[in-house]
């Protein structure tokens, strides 16, 4: 795992591979928020992003998102620092160059039943 530099313990239902969750999240590269889904923050600011847990691999999610929620309970928050090979890796994204480390910030506002089990 990488560094969590901030977790918040939720009390809600833990998310857990499967589970179709919805999260409000900002991303940072050295300190500069590139992406940002956060109530109130952007212009995508306040839409939450719904995903399936362990999708990564599908591309769906970006890795060190999906692995990052695995565990967090509802109202949990976490802090962390995402090594490249769990964010972008060595092609980079826009403006993220190559092997860049980011930084997640990650509330987790909601689990979904899944209706396809």
């Amino acid at each position: 795992m990488w560094p969590v530099l901030l977790a918040q313990i939720g009390t809600g239902a833990e998310a857990v591979k499967g589970s179709r969750v919805v999260v409000h999240y900002v991303a940072k590269w050295r300190g500069i928020t590139f992406m940002t889904i956060r109530q109130g923050i952007g212009v995508g600011g306040g839409t939450p992003y719904g995903f399936d847990v362990g999708q990564s691999e599908q591309g769906v999610v970006l890795k060190g998102l999906d692995l990052d929620v695995q565990g967090m309970r509802v109202g949990g928050q976490r802090l962390l620092i995402v090594p490249p090979e769990l964010a972008y890796g060595n092609k980079g994204v826009q403006e993220i160059p190559p092997n860049a480390t980011i930084e997640l910030d990650v509330e987790l506002l909601l689990i979904k039943r899944n209706p396809f089990g």
